[in-house]
């Protein structure tokens, strides 16, 4: 019984996927009538971690975050969908790419990459970048539980463009392996998400204690890849702009923690730059430091 209603909202999804724009938007509209007033969707998860994250700011202003945050939520959630039957020329419309080049570059050094992004903006539309880059694209996402129908769906849309999908307990071997083949490969890991409570990787994050995944630091530090930063920035409604910020060009030759740290002071700085795209819905903060973990320090600020 269970694998016929996945299907039928697999269908529905695939149905809803072909819906043009402006009528989407318009659902998108009511959604949020919906899920911030009457379902009131992890309402005390989002303004809980905003008013962690932001003890500066007033409540009014914590109010106004999350308002738009549930909009960008419903916007975002209806345009991932619609990454099932987008066409090329409405992606050439709606994302542009800055950055490339210097990607470009590694590629004709046969030199693999990894691209750590966040879960901000619009992350899923990234899966089509493999039209636009030599690299072949590895995907590293979390399987999931209990519902084959749906995750068929999600790895079917985000592999359209000819990415390829490796689930997280695989990432680090997969890395390592493909390196070695005659194509160089593009890493890209939404390193945001929130590890086992056993991690030792704790940190400052938007004033709280934090924990990360020490994967994407061991990877790069193992294999010497370059390291970019993915930044999708939001330019209008359903239009985005996605940046290759460069980091580390020999993540060997640095401490291996600060490779994560610096990532960590990028994403902060996004964040608190435009809040409202980030995924407060996200029980980021679950989890307590242990007793026997110190916490890593951050990076000093650069002085002007």
């Amino acid at each position: 019984m269970g694998k016929i209603f996945n299907n039928l909202i697999v269908w529905l999804l695939k149905a809803l996927s072909h819906i043009p724009f402006p009528i989407l938007y318009l659902k998108s509209d009511f959604f949020y009538l919906l899920v911030f007033y009457v379902f009131r969707y992890r309402r005390k998860v989002v303004y809980t971690n905003l008013r962690n994250s932001f003890p500066e700011k007033t409540e009014q202003e914590i109010d106004t975050i999350a308002r738009k945050f549930y909009r960008h939520l419903c916007d975002l959630g209806l345009e991932a969908i619609k990454l099932h039957s987008i066409s090329d020329r409405e992606l050439n419309k709606r994302v542009t790419v800055k950055g490339i080049e210097k990607v470009e570059e590694y590629f004709k050094q046969q030199k693999s990459i990894i691209l750590l992004g966040m879960h901000y903006n619009n992350w899923e539309w990234s899966a089509s970048l493999q039209r636009l880059a030599s690299h072949q694209l590895l995907m590293i996402y979390n399987p999931v539980r209990d519902n084959f129908e749906m995750e068929r769906f999600i790895l079917d849309m985000r592999g359209r463009f000819g990415g390829i999908s490796v689930p997280v307990h695989k990432s680090a071997r997969f890395a390592i392996q493909f390196d070695k083949t005659e194509r160089p490969g593009c890493l890209w890991l939404a390193a945001d998400q929130t590890p086992f409570q056993t991690t030792k990787f704790w940190t400052t994050f938007l004033n709280q204690e934090t924990p990360f995944f020490s994967g994407p630091e061991k990877i790069a530090y193992k294999t010497n890849q370059p390291v970019f930063f993915h930044h999708t920035k939001k330019i209008g409604r359903g239009k985005y702009e996605v940046n290759f910020i460069e980091l580390f060009a020999e993540p060997s030759k640095q401490k291996p923690e600060d490779i994560l740290l610096t990532y960590i002071d990028k994403m902060e700085e996004v964040i608190s730059e435009t809040p409202e795209y980030w995924l407060w819905s996200h029980r980021r903060w679950k989890h307590k430091r242990p007793d026997d973990v110190e916490m890593i320090d951050r990076l000093p600020k650069n002085t002007p």
